[in-house]
């Protein structure tokens, strides 16, 4: 039926631009929103993701888009709602992740306010609030402003370096009724622009650089969040026989690869003569080192070493916060999508045809020995901390990869301090999909539902290695989970402590002087310990825990997979591990 209200054009035009979800906490100033997805709409294709906070909100449809690498929307309600969701909209802009925020204002006219209310949820403007972490925000003024608002928000959301922006709709534009038609747009025609390729000189230099190069090395941070420009990577190291570090914002290469010398960062990086940076967020702290006790860091690359930087992120930088890093010292700085950089370099790299065919393969060889090394050092480690109590963290990690290896498998959240990366095959792009971004707590609950709401009925288990405290700010995102019947098998990581913090405590006290045993005061989670097996089981999830013996591990995570793939919901398995 035509639309006949505000309200409805807008879901019109995120129907036309593919929004398959909307996550919302509900609330007055977006009524006419959701009454349009739900009567006019039918609950479809946007379909509502029911959250019980709005910070969980913004959370799930962060971990959608990087799941899916389309935007997913997520509504809150006008001042207090955006005041909640502002952390969680500020890991997506850290995370360059694209997402729709919208909200519901107004009245803007004085005159059609509500008393006390209407005038307490009301700002001059809302966007305001979070205008130093999204891309863009809008208020339009009457609904034949509501098509452009939306059409531009999408584009700007999903150019490169993507990011989250924020939409605000007057109450009273949603309510009115449409007096007239008014023309839906052909969203192909206000896609976002193609990838922005390098100058051609920039890659001729960065390919005789590589070419050339002695002891070349390539570190790599959120080129994974696309799969092609991960397969050009293996395919640019393995022309050059160049190692990489990958620097875990996302799957950045393979861990099965023998050119994936992560763990190696120091010495790789103190012997190169050319380093190349891909997409690396931070990177004067990655060719840095840094001294906790004078709080100073130094480049410790040698002299004459080269450095080129393919990045986006100069893009996208805001005076609020320093999330742009210190500056580092690069030689050769390109602004390019790397999705389409790395191909044309390659092609450069064999039209030039510079390098020495021996120098590679004798690199090759070294380097496979020395992937060789670090794998069979981290497999010693497990091995020497098999049997530990409380549980090691690496025996831990083993454990859930046993349990999935033989299955579809996605890790959703939780790097769990590198040991999947370590101890798990990760031998095809996507199959992690990186951290918080911003270093909000809360992150990982809502985000892991929204990773997993493309996996329902795909027979995929959407792993979250979930640390205690992180969900205890986000608690019920849990219930949206068991609501939505996501696939998701989360397995805490509990230590019963904010262990960070602890590190930091401990630092303190020995600078000082200080008893260093105080260093969990005021960390601990343990009188009482919260039972998470049982909290899960309170929102209609399977729980089982608190688990403190090893080998009682495997038998829990196997039920709990029987349960997702059984019963068609989530699961939570609670272990206990040591601090560090």
């Amino acid at each position: 039926m035509p639309p006949r209200y505000g309200s409805d054009l807008i879901i019109d035009l995120l129907k036309a631009l593919g929004i398959e979800y909307v996550a919302l906490n509900p609330g007055s100033s977006f009524r006419g929103i959701h009454d349009s997805l739900v009567n006019y709409n039918g609950n479809r294709n946007p379909e509502i993701v029911l959250c019980c906070h709005e910070e969980i909100a913004v959370s799930v449809a962060h971990g959608y888009a990087k799941a899916s690498g389309k935007p997913m929307a997520a509504i809150v309600h006008n001042v207090v709602g955006l005041q909640h969701a502002s952390m969680a909209i500020y890991n997506a802009w850290c995370d360059r992740t694209p997402i729709l925020v919208m909200g519901g204002t107004g009245p803007m006219n004085t005159a059609k306010r509500r008393p006390w209310i209407d005038w307490i949820h009301t700002a001059l403007v809302q966007g305001n609030l979070v205008r130093d972490f999204v891309k863009w925000d809008d208020q339009p003024v009457g609904v034949e402003a509501i098509p452009s608002s939306i059409l531009r928000g999408h584009r700007i959301a999903m150019s490169d370096p993507k990011g989250p922006v924020y939409l605000c709709f007057d109450v009273t534009d949603q309510e009115a009724p449409l007096d007239k038609e008014i023309p839906l747009p052909d969203p192909g025609r206000f896609r976002p622009p193609a990838p922005l390729q390098a100058e051609a000189d920039a890659i001729k230099e960065a390919a005789r650089l590589l070419c050339e190069a002695q002891n070349p090395v390539i570190l790599a941070d959120y080129l994974g969040r696309n799969n092609e420009a991960v397969l050009s990577l293996v395919k640019l190291a393995d022309l050059l026989a160049i190692p990489v570090i990958d620097l875990g914002a996302r799957l950045n290469f393979p861990n099965t690869h023998p050119l994936n010398l992560t763990g190696k960062n120091r010495e790789l990086i103190a012997n190169a003569d050319v380093i190349m940076g891909l997409d690396v967020m931070d990177l004067f702290g990655a060719l840095a080192r840094h001294d906790a006790a004078s709080h100073s860091s130094s480049l410790a690359i040698k002299p004459g070493c080269k450095v080129i930087h393919a990045t986006l992120a100069d893009l996208a930088v805001r005076g609020w916060t320093s999330d742009f890093q210190e500056l580092a010292p690069v030689d050769v700085p390109i602004v390019a999508d790397t999705k389409v950089f790395l191909p044309a370099l390659i092609e450069e790299i064999m039209r030039q045809g510079k390098f020495s065919q021996g120098v590679v393969e004798e690199r090759r060889k070294a380097f496979a020995a020395q992937h060789d090394e670090i794998r069979a050092r981290w497999q010693s480690e497990l091995k020497k901390r098999w049997d530990e109590r409380p549980i090691s963290p690496p025996r831990l990690a083993h454990e859930v990869w046993e349990a999935i290896r033989k299955e579809s498998w996605l890790l959703v959240a939780g790097g769990f301090r590198s040991w999947p990366q370590r101890l798990w095959d990760w031998d095809k792009p996507g199959l992690y999909l990186g951290g918080y971004g911003g270093g909000g707590l809360g992150y990982a609950p809502g985000a892991s539902v929204g990773a997993s709401l493309i996996h329902r009925g795909k027979g995929t288990i959407c792993v979250n290695l979930q640390r205690d405290g992180d969900l205890l700010y986000t608690t019920s995102a849990l219930w949206t989970a068991a609501n939505m019947r996501v696939p998701l098998l989360t397995v805490m990581t509990n230590n019963r402590v904010y262990y960070n913090d602890v590190e930091h405590q401990e630092k303190v006290a020995i600078a000082r002087g200080r008893p260093v045993e105080n260093k969990f005061v005021g960390m601990q989670m343990e009188k009482p310990a919260v039972d998470f097996a049982n909290l899960a089981r309170s929102f209609g999830i399977s729980g089982e825990g608190p688990i403190t013996e090893p080998d009682k591990i495997r038998p829990a995570l196997d039920r709990a997979i029987k349960v997702i793939k059984e019963e068609g919901r989530p699961a939570l398995v609670d272990v206990i591990i040591q601090a560090i």
